[in-house]
């Protein structure tokens, strides 16, 4: 009797090694898996591998420091003016800058005496009482979103100036853009010494706190030179007040003179002090040059600092009709504007910074 044949496979193979070649096939497919399922991530997927990216900033959180978010926050609160709110977002962003900046020096070791800490602390104060928030000015803060009465939203707080102001006004010396220029100067200086008595209350509370805590005996040499660098800083902004107040009183009796070097209150002090550091005359020239560039600078953040104001109160105007599609428009054109206004702040007061520093260095190159 024959003997029974094989089974053959549909390529000839026999069915056992068909089952065989199946049976490893499987296994490969099992080493190889498991497979992700379609639209979700597996255990080897590269989503599940990679670093999760960092979480994004939430949509408020205009800085990188909690507490100035939260002085912004604030601001925004008390409902400050459009241009107030810019002028405060340039003030908030350079004191993070120089924050960082200072982390940095700590973590190398390069302020022990915590003479810049000091210095942080003294310019976060100047903001607070510059915007009414430190608790003071508040309510005076509530009412300044609407366009007010100029005379009493901009009270020079001196009645030295306020007579000079008036002197000047019905004077008839000045023209309406001269008397708008004087007026910038007035309020410049009254900022001024705002900045010296809010330093000057920082330092004194500074200093109580110190007779306090330390006796005499533990005052170091590295202390006493800290008090004299904020005695040295005040000291420097008093002359610059002085200074300011007698050149208010002359143009206020003699009116603008076409010698008049620059227009802008912060170009002039920089050219005043300027005149009097120590720098040759290649150097001041120089300087000159680059303060131009600086008042055209400030001009055309004054330029973006009134369309802002202007567009502030439209939008209020259009809102109060209800056109959707108006007020759309108006919005994305205050948002433009308003974003424009903060970065040419920024910009301003950094080149200022700047140039406030080179002088800083020349005068104590020349003690």
């Amino acid at each position: 009797m024959a003997s029974p044949r094989l089974g053959v496979g549909s390529r000839g193979l026999p069915q056992p090694q068909l089952l065989v070649l199946l049976l490893l096939l499987l296994v490969l497919l099992l080493l190889l898996g498991p497979w992700p399922a379609a639209g979700h991530g597996g255990k080897y997927s590269r989503e599940k591998n990679e670093p999760e990216l960092p979480p994004k900033r939430e949509p408020g959180g205009e800085f990188r420091m909690e507490k100035l978010n939260q002085l912004w926050e604030k601001a925004q609160r008390l409902q400050l003016s459009p241009v107030k709110l810019s002028e405060l977002h340039a003030d908030l962003k350079m004191q993070e800058r120089d924050e960082f900046a200072w982390k940095k020096l700590k973590a190398e070791g390069l302020d022990e005496d915590g003479e810049k800490q000091a210095k942080l602390t003294r310019s976060l104060s100047v903001i607070l009482a510059k915007y009414g928030l430190d608790g003071r000015k508040d309510t005076r803060a509530m009412s300044s979103n609407s366009l007010s009465d100029p005379a009493e939203e901009d009270s020079l707080e001196d009645p030295r100036l306020e007579k000079l102001w008036h002197k000047a006004k019905t004077s008839g010396k000045f023209s309406s853009e001269e008397l708008d220029k004087l007026r910038r100067e007035f309020q410049h200086h009254k900022e001024k010494v705002r900045e010296y008595n809010v330093l000057l209350e920082t330092l004194s509370r500074t200093e109580e706190i110190q007779e306090n805590v330390i006796s005499p005996l533990d005052v170091s040499h590295v202390k006493e030179d800290v008090l004299h660098s904020k005695h040295a800083e005040l000291k420097d902004r008093l002359r610059g007040i002085h200074q300011g107040y007698d050149r208010l009183r002359r143009v206020s009796h003699q009116g603008y003179g076409a010698e008049a070097e620059f227009e802008e209150p912060r170009v002039i002090d920089l050219w005043d002090l300027a005149k009097s550091a120590n720098f040759t005359e290649k150097e001041l020239e120089s300087f000159r040059e680059e303060l131009k560039h600086f008042e055209a600078k400030i001009e055309k953040h004054n330029h973006y600092q009134k369309q802002l104001e202007i567009s502030h109160q439209k939008l209020k105007h259009v809102e109060s009709f209800g056109d959707r599609e108006h007020v759309s428009r108006n919005k994305e054109k205050y948002a433009m504007l308003e974003e424009k206004t903060k970065e040419l702040g920024y910009k301003v007061k950094k080149h200022l910074q700047d140039l406030s520093g080179r002088i800083s260095r020349a005068r104590h190159q020349e003690l």
